[in-house]
């Protein structure tokens, strides 16, 4: 397996489920920033060096957090992922930023499915259209 990205997670108090969904993703999280502190709110904040992903919780950070932390990211080069904190927001936010979990794994061989109608005839239209999805 290829070396996990390392990211720093900003926003909400607890991550719940969120850390073995980016385990599955091969996301390593580094740091989890609340951003309750005020002094997230600083113009001049640096990301920690070897950071290649910034995960915003949108649902738990104030406006001037967030900007604070975009900024800091576009000033590194490093990738920015906003999404609510919830498992299924995760997910559609890592499809889109190209971090699909079967990609992240090794490489599996895989078994064609073959789907078989009730009366056990293959070779009707129903079956074969089941088969072409």
């Amino acid at each position: 397996m290829s070396q996990p990205v390392s990211a720093i997670v900003v926003g909400a108090d607890r991550l719940g489920n969120i850390p073995e969904l980016l385990k599955g993703h091969n996301i390593a999280i580094r740091h989890h920033i609340s951003g309750r502190d005020p002094s997230h709110q600083k113009k001049t904040l640096q990301l920690p060096s070897g950071t290649d992903l910034l995960i915003l919780l949108t649902d738990f950070l104030g406006h001037n957090v967030m900007k604070t932390f975009r900024s800091a990211a576009q000033r590194a080069g490093i990738r920015v992922l906003a999404c609510r904190r919830s498992v299924c927001s995760m997910k559609q936010a890592l499809t889109q930023c190209g971090y699909c979990e079967a990609c992240s794994l090794e490489p599996r061989a895989e078994q064609p499915v073959q789907f078989i109608s009730k009366s056990g005839n293959a070779g009707s239209k129903r079956a074969r259209l089941r088969q072409a999805h």
